[in-house]
Parts: C-alpha cells; structure tokens; sequence
C-alpha cells in the first residue's frame, strides 16, 4: 500500500518536472531567438540542488528543490536596472510581437509535447483483449456457423481486426441492415485460416436480450485456470490470490 502511494508521488514528480521544463523551455528557446538576454531558466523553486552557467549569456540553468513549478527570468528595466549596451536586449524593450510570442510559446511547446506522446503511444501500439472465441451454445448461431472453441477473429465481411473490441464493432456494424450471413474469417487452433458463414437476421439482433453477440453464441474464450496462491500477506484478510493468464494482443 505505502509502496503504491510512493511510486504514485514520484510518478507525479517527475511528470511535472517534465511539463514544466518543457513549459519553460518554450518561452527560452523563444526568448533566445528573438534576441532577449535570458538570466535563469529554472526547474522547480527554493534552494537550487544544480546549478550551471552557460557559455553564451552566462544564463543560470537551475534545478530547484521544490519541483511545482519553474521560471524564466529575463532581462527586464521593470525588475532591476538595466546597462544602456544592454536595453535593447531587455524583455520590456521589445515590439509587442516579440513579447507575445515569448508568452505564448511556453503553452504551444507543452501542445507539442502532447502531440509527441500520442505519437508514440500509437507507434507502441495499445493493449486489447484477443478475439479468442469460447466454445459457442449449442444451438446458437454461432455454433451453426462452426465456431469452435480458441477459434481467433482476423476479419469480418473483410474488415481486419485485432481485439474483441474490434471483433465486436466489425460484427455489429457489419449486420445493420443486412439480412444475410456474414463471412467471418477466423484463424482455429491449429492454426488454419477458414471463413464462417454467420447467420444473421435482425430479428435475432433486435430479439437478443442483453448483448447482442452473446445471444448470437459469442463469448470470449477464457483459459482453464488452476488455483494457484500467488502470495500471502501476514497479518492480512482471509483471502486466496488467484493467478490468472490472459490473451492479449497489441494493435
């Protein structure tokens, strides 16, 4: 329990280190181009645990110990006085387009970060459940059409498809309007492609109580499970941890 709360607070740590010092990197890569002297660019606030000059400016890149925030502190007439060689650098000395685009680049570069973490969670790929089909009713539609037991969905009417959730879309979206069987191609256990032929009428979507695909005789397959203690906690409830193996895929 502790050990969850703790991984949780640095998870959020270090997610909000990120969001702010690709917040702040924002308004200092702009600064920089449009010609304002940046004095600190810092991540987090307080005591500064890391500290650096840079070579160009002799900008103070800092690494605070209080990490809710950052800042830039520019050049500015407003906060300190300013050397006559060095106003036209200041953040106050510049056209109004200069200093809105410092302003608002802190938000577009955290947009950019948005796009960019999508991007690669698509490009991993997204966790789902296989269309592994259990044994079917006797009598369903299902078991008429052939399924049988680990038979795995690979396409409907053509439509690949990846997860139940897709298994799922491709079968409802493919039976709406149509009264004709519906050629689902699956992949058995051993491992041979065959198309089954699903008979489906409107009549038996509009008349299946509950989920549709279960009153056809679809369910998902479920492995046998033995009852294997996975681990007993001292001094915890009376309960038996299950280990279970799922089916997944990645699409």
């Amino acid at each position: 329990m502790f050990s969850n709360v703790l991984i949780s607070a640095l998870a959020f740590v270090v997610a909000l280190g990120v969001l702010v010092a690709i917040h702040e990197f924002g308004h200092f890569w702009v600064a920089r181009r449009v010609g304002i002297k940046v004095l600190r660019y810092s991540v987090g606030f307080g005591r500064a645990l890391y500290t650096r000059r840079g070579r160009v400016d002799g900008t103070e890149f800092v690494l605070a110990a209080i990490p809710l925030g950052g800042y830039v502190k520019m050049l500015d007439e407003r906060e300190a006085p300013v050397a006559p060689a060095e106003r036209h650098r200041a953040f106050n000395a510049q056209p109004l387009a200069a200093r809105t685009a410092v302003v608002v680049a802190g938000p577009v570069a955290n947009f950019l970060l948005a796009v960019v973490a999508y991007w690669l969670v698509l490009m991993m790929g997204i966790s789902g459940v296989a269309p592994l089909v259990g044994d079917p009713p006797a009598g369903s539609a299902a078991a008429r059409a052939g399924f049988t037991d680990e038979d795995r969905i690979v396409a409907v009417d053509g439509v690949p498809v990846e997860t139940w959730t897709d298994a799922r879309i491709a079968l409802l979206e493919s039976s709406l309007g149509i009264d004709a069987p519906l050629e689902v191609t699956v992949e058995t256990a051993a491992g041979e492609l065959r198309t089954r032929r699903l008979d489906v009428t409107q009549d038996s979507m509009l008349k299946a109580e509950g989920d549709a695909l279960a009153g056809l005789g679809f369910r998902a397959w479920w492995p046998d499970v033995e009852p294997v203690v996975g681990e007993v906690l001292e001094d915890g409830p009376e309960l038996v941890l299950i280990r279970v193996q799922f089916a997944f895929t990645d699409e």
